[in-house]
């Protein structure tokens, strides 16, 4: 979106006035992240995430380009040259432990993203193409976690990728030989991890080319805001900088004391013992379970166990986990309500938090063995999850009716600075 109002760039050096002439990059930067871009006044906290995510990806890019100086894809020494990277390396331990752990504090931070889009309907118009290319940097994660989860080679590692490679031999015809070509064998070996390795170092920096067109998209229509109505004037916005570089730098700093403390006190927390054993092919773990955050989806994939409609269950199974993520792709047209914030839509938040509680209960199942009552509460947990994207949110989004929405942004800052010196006063 356009803004009249915006500061625009304007260079005092003949340095920067030469360099604003033949390579524009400070006016980019200005126009982007800082006065030049303004915002609603009335962001909270929640907005911080996204700014998270891509110190996440940084860190990630640099912990990983570290590790792979060191790291050998080859089945009969990628154990042993990680133990080496842990043990012998100068500071080989803190690099490892801090990658292995960005990546899961580089997940909770998407997840509170997402799960924020959802509230306060961030995936609406105009912002659908902000929200596509959201999914698309959610996938691409989630394939880039995956293969980064098997370079260990540990026991985990192995037999994770077994299983993940596994889903595609349910595929009708083409499935098995599909599985094959992906590994480049009949089982996990020096070809599927050479191809994983490679793969897990590209496709970080294809994250952040897409994440680069996210914010372009953003920039396009501008930011939304916790009450949903967008920027009409003046008095709606302020600069993004300094009050929200201000903002996002004190959460930055909440977000490295937690990654700190996971990192140097409890590294393996969110880790599985079993992939501190060498891979055997030979020896299968009781419990075959992978990261937390695969823990939903994987929960729906097991949710299946019996074959319908000549179907069979294994490849139900397949289906509605990849369904269960191409739905939000979706999402900006299932949701038909002219309001966006769930502040203002009492039903749909209710809904929502009853979505969160389900997510939670399919991630404690995924987590699980495949044994009851895990089975018949992921079975339900499936059910749920598609119902609210499909039946339930379609029909709340016809027939609630929403509360009365404040004219503008400026309204609504104000209404509750007035509430709030009135609690104070009493």
């Amino acid at each position: 979106m356009s803004f009249p109002w915006a500061k625009n760039y304007e260079p005092q050096q003949p340095l920067m006035k030469w360099l604003d002439e033949k390579l524009p990059l400070p006016r980019l930067v200005y126009n982007a992240i800082g006065a030049g871009y303004p915002v609603p006044r009335n962001l909270n906290y929640f907005w911080n995430f996204g700014v998270l995510a891509g110190a996440a990806l940084v860190i990630q890019i640099i912990t990983g380009v570290i590790l792979a100086m060191h790291y050998a894809a080859n089945a009969g020494v990628a154990f042993n040259s990680v133990e080496h990277i842990m043990r012998d390396v100068n500071s080989g331990w803190f690099i490892r432990y801090a990658h292995m752990n960005g990546a899961s504090m580089f997940f909770i931070v998407v997840y509170l993203h997402i799960f924020r889009g959802l509230y306060y309907g961030s995936y609406k118009a105009p912002r659908e193409m902000v929200w596509l290319l959201g999914v698309v940097i959610f996938l691409l994660m989630m394939a880039t976690a995956f293969m980064g989860y098997v370079l260990p080679w540990g026991q985990m590692s192995f037999w994770g990728a077994q299983v993940i490679t596994g889903f595609f031999s349910a595929i009708p015809v083409v499935g098995e030989p599909i599985r094959v070509w992906l590994l480049g064998g009949f089982a996990p070996d020096n070809a599927a991890l050479n191809r994983f390795f490679s793969l897990h170092y590209l496709l970080p920096f294809v994250i952040a080319g897409v994440i680069i067109l996210h914010i372009w998209a953003l920039h396009i229509p501008g930011s939304n805001n916790p009450t949903g109505i967008e920027v009409k004037d003046e008095q709606d916005t302020v600069p993004f900088h300094p009050y929200y570089t201000a903002k996002d730098g004190f959460g930055l700093g909440i977000f490295l004391i937690v990654f700190a403390a996971l990192t140097f006190f409890t590294p393996n927390l969110l880790g599985h013992a079993d992939n501190y054993i060498p891979a055997n092919p030979l020896s299968t773990p009781a419990h075959i379970v992978p990261e937390w955050y695969f823990w939903p989806f994987y929960a729906i994939l097991r949710a299946f166990t019996f074959n319908f409609l000549w179907i069979d269950a294994k490849l139900w199974g397949v289906i509605a986990m990849f369904a269960a993520i191409a739905l939000l792709f979706f999402l900006p047209w299932l949701d038909s309500s002219p309001v966006k914030s769930s502040t203002y839509r009492p039903l749909y938040k209710k809904f929502f938090l009853v979505l969160v509680a389900d997510v939670l209960l399919l991630g404690l199942c995924g987590m699980k063995p495949a044994e009851q009552p895990w089975v018949i509460l992921s079975q339900i947990g499936s059910i749920y999850y598609f119902a609210h994207f499909l039946i339930i949110l379609p029909i709340v989004s016809r027939i609630e009716r929403p509360l009365p929405m404040p004219n503008s942004i400026t309204e609504a800052v104000l209404a509750k600075h007035a509430d709030d010196k009135s609690a104070a006063t009493a």
